[in-house]
């Protein structure tokens, strides 16, 4: 694995740098947030990334994408992270584009790749049933009927689930809550009948839906994979998924501890630049070294998807944890060391802090990934 981009990946994190901050500043997510829109975001600026190629980043040329691989999306995650950019990029082109590839038959990537790779379709993931990230805990029945499969029960925290126009959804066809084996994975219309979305009010004002499936029936076509053997490919996807928002978690991050350092060096107290103080000196070195390993975690996790690495399952965890704990500390010293002005809405801070708070328990916490790590290593 290289630590260093190379000239294809500096000049795309340059572009969209200059474009994000220039199109998609923290200052049009606070619209959003205060416009309390109800898409989430802005289809202009969607249509605009689509044009960019980043839909289809990493999606292969037969189908219509750029095919540059993680490593190019983890960097445009990382900068959407620094403006907290509102998008679909996530759960459509890093989980719904990954489970399409992953497990979708030639037909379906045929026909729904495409679309992806212009911004024309977009999906969420419809994993979680309970408060706690939980991959084997789907409990939701799927049923089979004359014409393929019936789907009855409640999805949580769906992001981009209230925008969404596909819906991939976790179902049980066989077992019980906790097993591997037995989980399918369907790719649903999202406006099929029998089906309700609740957009939830989250603090980090970014997209999320409670999803409700009453007697759903939606056609054998709809199955992606084998029927009741989604384990495997859900884990590839989630484990995708952990990458491209520990990228996303770490541009957030970096963003709260360079507008940090330009406090310190510009606030005075005392008579005295407050940065030359050295306990302060000694809490923004902190930040630094965590930027520092939660930097190498991230790029070791999205080059492992690329080279198909047998060690993305540990990596996507390391990441995970080290972007939640990095996240968390780096956050909160930024609010502390901005003063009481820190906790203010006036100042953009806080809002990091939200989105930092929201993402930790996106896809695993702290706890859910050491216990994995763990577990993987043979402890």
């Amino acid at each position: 694995m290289s630590l260093v981009p190379s000239d294809e990946q500096r000049q795309l994190a340059d572009t969209a740098r200059e474009f994000l901050r220039e199109c998609a500043p923290v200052a049009a997510m606070r619209e959003l947030r205060d416009g309390r829109d109800p898409l989430g975001y802005s289809m202009d600026l969607w249509s605009r990334m689509a044009e960019l190629g980043w839909a289809g980043i990493t999606i292969p040329e037969q189908y219509g994408g750029l095919d540059f691989g993680f490593a190019g999306m983890g960097l445009l995650l990382q900068e959407c992270g620094r403006t907290l950019a509102a998008s679909p990029l996530f759960s459509t082109c890093v989980l719904g584009a990954s489970a399409l590839q992953l497990a979708g038959s030639d037909a379906q990537k045929e026909e729904f790749l495409p679309l992806i790779a212009t911004g024309g379709l977009r999906l969420a993931l419809a994993l979680e049933e309970s408060h706690r990230h939980d991959p084997t805990g789907a409990a939701m029945p799927a049923v089979r009927s004359a014409t393929g499969w019936r789907l009855s029960g409640v999805k949580q925290f769906v992001a981009d689930g209230n925008s969404a126009e596909r819906l991939l959804v976790v179902a049980r066809s066989s077992g019980n809550a906790g097993d591997e084996q037995g989980l399918s994975l369907f790719l649903v219309d999202a406006g099929a009948p029998g089906i309700s979305r609740q957009k939830l009010a989250l603090m980090d004002s970014r997209n999320a839906a409670r999803i409700s499936f009453s007697d759903v029936d939606v056609d054998a076509s709809c199955l992606l994979g084998e029927e009741g053997n989604a384990w495997p490919v859900l884990q590839q996807v989630l484990d995708r998924g952990r990458a491209a928002l520990s990228a996303e978690m770490l541009g957030g991050a970096e963003e709260c501890f360079d507008r940090t350092v330009a406090y310190l060096k510009q606030r005075e107290q005392f008579g005295a630049v407050i940065g030359t103080f050295q306990a302060l000196q000694h809490r923004a070195s902190l930040m630094f070294a965590e930027l520092e390993l939660l930097r190498t975690a991230v790029r070791a996790a999205c080059d492992a998807v690329d080279t198909n690495a047998a060690m993305l399952p540990l990596l996507a965890s390391l990441a995970k944890a080290r972007a939640n704990d990095g996240s968390e500390l780096i956050t909160n010293e930024a609010v502390q060391l901005h003063g009481g002005m820190g906790t203010t809405d006036e100042l953009d801070i806080g809002l990091f802090l939200k989105r930092s708070r929201v993402c930790m328990q996106l896809l695993g916490d702290s706890a859910f990934h050491r216990n994995r790590y763990a577990t993987l290593r043979g402890f």
